[in-house]
């Protein structure tokens, strides 16, 4: 294959021969081609060359193929059936069929909220495929999506390149999270109250202030950060029987667990929300499979982001 000379080879002789083959004529195998007759001509001379064969000979007003013509004409009509269904035509997807991998990219935050949400009705509606989660963030979205071939990502990332497109899935709030057995706050909570009790950070670059303390600041006030964490469940655990508090998404407060006496808050202070993107391939725009899974993703994020919050 390699040692072949390809530089010969030209599809458009291929399709000239059929129509040459179908026709018996140069001037309706030119018209079927949309083609000059000049150019189906020099197409003749072409594949008269290529195969070293006449192909063709005119017997009265007709061109007679030869034997060569008529036994090229059954592998040719094979093989541009085959372009046509194999490579041209792309097949719809189905989910009932479809045995491969998803590659969806999340953030800590959205896989912890989406992750097994996401899995269950991935295996109910696509049962024969896998799923691989991959941990993404705002810094290193687009090398994981291009190294690993993502099919979608889901977080907050603000604005992205001209390579991707972006759905917008919800807009998340804040709220301020305690342990109502241990701490006792008065509602609504105060800056006092809150300036007055120590705090636990959701942090993923371990540093221990945010926008809060930057206000807090402003104000001529400061808070005291007594641990940071990156991941959201591991400050929830922290919460529950310590005099703490912190600054979480809505989600992440309502989202169900053993430490039932938590209480969520509307902060003293304002906290910025952030919307929930699902990003994807631009060239995936209008391709069935990417479709699919955006349609199954963003309903699931809807169903979760939609039921009802507790009182604050």
């Amino acid at each position: 294959m390699a040692s072949f000379n390809w530089k010969g080879i030209d599809l458009n002789l291929l399709i000239a021969l059929q129509a040459l083959y179908k026709t018996n004529s140069v001037s309706k195998a030119a018209e079927r081609c949309f083609v000059s007759q000049s150019a189906m001509s020099h197409s003749l001379q072409r594949l008269r060359k290529l195969f070293d064969d006449p192909l063709f000979e005119r017997v009265g007003s007709r061109m007679e193929p030869t034997e060569r013509a008529m036994e090229l004409s059954n592998s040719v009509d094979l093989l541009l059936g085959q372009i046509q269904t194999d490579i041209l035509k792309t097949k719809p997807f189905q989910a009932s069929t479809f045995s491969d991998v998803w590659k969806i990219g999340l953030t800590d935050y959205a896989e912890q909220m989406f992750g097994p949400a996401l899995f269950d009705q991935i295996k109910e509606q696509v049962p024969h495929s896998q799923v691989a989660l991959f941990n993404v963030n705002r810094a290193n979205y687009q090398s994981v999506f291009e190294q690993s071939k993502l099919d979608v990502v889901i977080g907050s990332f603000g604005e992205v390149t001209e390579l991707y497109r972006t759905e917008h899935l919800y807009t998340e709030q804040h709220v301020c999270l305690y342990d109502g057995d241990v701490l006792e706050v008065e509602l609504p909570m105060s800056l006092s109250d809150f300036t007055s009790v120590e705090h636990a950070l959701v942090s993923p670059s371990g540093v221990l202030s945010t926008g809060v303390d930057d206000k807090l600041e402003v104000l001529g006030l400061k808070r005291q950060v007594a641990i940071a964490s990156s991941n959201f469940l591991t400050i929830k655990s922290l919460i529950h029987g310590r005099q703490l508090l912190c600054i979480v998404p809505k989600l992440v407060a309502r989202q169900e667990g053993s430490c039932s006496n938590l209480k969520a808050v509307t902060p003293p202070i304002e906290v910025p929300d952030f919307d929930i993107q699902l990003v994807y391939r631009k060239g995936k725009q209008r391709d069935d499979k990417n479709i699919f899974i955006r349609r199954l993703i963003s309903q699931v994020v809807v169903d979760i982001a939609g039921q009802s919050s507790p009182g604050e």
